[in-house]
C-alpha cells in the first residue's frame, strides 16, 4: 500500500476534494471510510437523524432501519461504496471535512491508540511489533483482527475496531501482525459483563448510591453548590453519549472534577463523587468493570490516591 498523497488524479475526472480523493483511494483498498470535521469528530447527524430519532442503522450496537444517504451516525457510516462516497449527499462534508477515518473493524482491523510516549513505552514492553503509525502525541499500532472497541483500558490506552473510527494519518511503517491475546484481554472483562439480565437491566448495574454532602466533605474547601453543579453537568455528559464514548467522557469528567480538589486538605467525598460518575457510565450500557477502571484512571491522572 502505498501513501495517500502519491496515487495519482485520474484526468477524466473532475477536481474532486482532497479529503473525498484519499477516501476513495482508502475504500479502493478495502477501508470504509468518512469524513471527520475540524477537532477529529464526526459529521453532525441531519434533522431526522438527531438525537438518534431515526432509530439508528442497522449496524449499530441497538440495530435500527435508518437508511440515511448522509454521512450521519458516524462510524456506523463508514462505506466502501464509491457511489456513496461521491454522491450529492455526501458532498457538502467532504467540503468541510478537516480529516478523514477509517472504520477498523469493518475492514477487520483493530487499533490500538496509545496516546502519550508512557502509553507508547507500556506497548513496546507488553505488546508484540505490528504496523505503527506516528499520531501527533504517541502512535497507532494496527493489527490483523477485530474486536470489541472500548476507551480507557489503561492510562493514555484506547482499543478501535468494531463500533468505533480512527482518523486516517497514513500508511505506517512496519508489518501488520494478528491481533494478540494481549490486547483482547485489555477489554476481556468488559465483554463478559456487558450482557443483559432478561428483564432488560444490565447485570452489574449499580443500586442507588448515597448522595454528595458535607457531611462526607468536611475537608472540602467548596460550597455544596459549585460541587453538585459541577457533578450535575459531568453527569450530563456522560449520559448524552449513548451510541459511543461515554467511557471515554467519563475518564474526561473524573479528571475534570479531581482537578477542583487538589488544593482542598480533605476529605472531599470524592469516593462518591466517582461513584456517580461510574453509575452514570453504566445507565448507558458501558459496562460497570470499564466504567470503574476509567473513572479510577481519571482520579488517579491528577490525584495521588484515586477515590
Amino acid at each position: 500500500m502505498t501513501d495517500s498523497t502519491e496515487f495519482p488524479r485520474d484526468p477524466n475526472r473532475p477536481a474532486l476534494p482532497a479529503r473525498l480523493r484519499t477516501a476513495l483511494w482508502l475504500a479502493e483498498q478495502g477501508l470504509p471510510v468518512l469524513p471527520l470535521r475540524e477537532g477529529k469528530g464526526p459529521m453532525g447527524n441531519c434533522c431526522a437523524c438527531q438525537k438518534n430519532a431515526c432509530g439508528g442503522r442497522p449496524n449499530m450496537k441497538t440495530p435500527g432501519s435508518c437508511a440515511c444517504a448522509a454521512p450521519c451516525h458516524a462510524w456506523a457510516a463508514a462505506t466502501t461504496d464509491p457511489h456513496i462516497l461521491t454522491s450529492t449527499a455526501w458532498a457538502p462534508a467532504w467540503r468541510q471535512a478537516a480529516a478523514v477515518a477509517y472504520h477498523p473493524g469493518g475492514a477487520g482491523f483493530t487499533v490500538v491508540d496509545l496516546d502519550n510516549v508512557e502509553a507508547v513505552a507500556w506497548a513496546s514492553q507488553a505488546l508484540p511489533a505490528t504496523k505503527t503509525v506516528a499520531t501527533t502525541r504517541g502512535e497507532h499500532w494496527i493489527y490483523r483482527g477485530a474486536m470489541q472497541s472500548a476507551n480507557g483500558v489503561r492510562p493514555g490506552v484506547d482499543i478501535k475496531s468494531l463500533m468505533s473510527y480512527a482518523r486516517w494519518i497514513n500508511t505506517g511503517t512496519g508489518t501488520m501482525t494478528a491481533l494478540p491475546d494481549a490486547v483482547r484481554a485489555l477489554v476481556g472483562r468488559e465483554e463478559s459483563t456487558s450482557t443483559r439480565s432478561r428483564g432488560g437491566a444490565v447485570d452489574s448495574s449499580s443500586p442507588a448510591r448515597a448522595t454528595w454532602d458535607r457531611s462526607v466533605a468536611t475537608g472540602c474547601r467548596h460550597n455544596d453548590t459549585f460541587v453538585r453543579t459541577g457533578l450535575e453537568r459531568g453527569l450530563a455528559r456522560v449520559t448524552a453519549c449513548r451510541e459511543e464514548g461515554a467511557g471515554s467522557k467519563a475518564y474526561g469528567v473524573a479528571r475534570f472534577l479531581a482537578n477542583q480538589h487538589t488544593a482542598c486538605p480533605g476529605p472531599c467525598g470524592l469516593e462518591l463523587l466517582a461513584r456517580h460518575i461510574i453509575d452514570a457510565a453504566v445507565s448507558v450500557d458501558v459496562p460497570e468493570a470499564y466504567a470503574k477502571r476509567a473513572v479510577t484512571n481519571g482520579f488517579s491522572a491528577v490525584l495521588v490516591k484515586a477515590p
